[in-house]
């Protein structure tokens, strides 16, 4: 994609659709079937609120390849941007956008705290998909515009089942749910009706060198609204 990612969420942000409800997008014959959008939506009960992404081919198909390395290691993800103030969920407040993201990652394992493929070791579960809290900051450093926010763990607020990694990064440990063209996952997220939000599937890349930029957003598969203007509304489960 062209044009950096920023830029998309600064349009989107001043161009948000009040009357929107699910997002609808057209599938696309360059892009990878796996990331290719369809739909997305939200709902909640008034405690839990559940993100749904379709995708035109199947969801979770498409992994890294491994590198054996943290330093390059790349990232594959299904983000859902919103405008929940980071604080929602322990970060400070007002710090960027809080994002819910489901990623795969075959060279480290950022979810000490939980045992994604139920081997007995909580430390080898990267390869597997998993959930996380993000906050998205501008960085033009990054391909396409974007990071997880650079901390201070210790300095910064962090939520307490952060992995303790120098990002504004949350492994609280809920299970996404893929299943065919379907990318799911419920959240603890209460009082969240006509939270807006939009879908978006993007490869993010570790610095080389190890170092700030840490976690860059290195390229877009594909924006649900396609221009990032959070057109999606949370809607009350029926």
């Amino acid at each position: 994609m062209k044009t950096p990612f920023i830029a998309l969420v600064i349009i989107g942000f001043a161009c948000q659709n009040a009357g929107a409800h699910e997002i609808i997008s057209k599938t696309e014959a360059d892009k990878t079937p796996a990331f290719d959008i369809t739909q997305a939506s939200a709902t909640t009960d008034g405690r839990l609120t559940t993100f749904i992404m379709e995708v035109a081919g199947v969801a979770g198909s498409v992994k890294p390849v491994p590198i054996g390395q943290l330093k390059g290691a790349k990232v594959e993800s299904y983000v859902w941007p919103t405008n929940l103030d980071p604080s929602v969920v322990g970060f400070d407040k007002e710090s960027g956008i809080l994002s819910l993201a489901i990623t795969a990652h075959p060279d480290f394992d950022d979810t000490p705290l939980y045992d994604e493929n139920q081997d007995g070791d909580p430390a080898n579960d990267g390869a597997d998909w998993h959930s996380h809290w993000v906050v998205l900051v501008e960085d033009t450093a990054c391909g396409a515009g974007l990071k997880v926010r650079d901390v201070s763990p210790g300095v910064d607020l962090l939520p307490a089942t952060a992995p303790y990694l120098p990002i504004a990064l949350d492994s609280p440990g809920m299970s996404p749910i893929l299943d065919g063209r379907i990318a799911r996952i419920t959240v603890p997220v209460s009082n969240s009706e006509d939270v807006s939000f939009d879908a978006v599937t993007a490869e993010l890349q570790v610095n080389e060198n190890a170092e700030a930029p840490l976690l860059c957003v290195t390229g877009v598969h594909d924006i649900a609204s396609g221009d990032l203007s959070l057109p999606g509304r949370v809607t009350a489960a029926k």
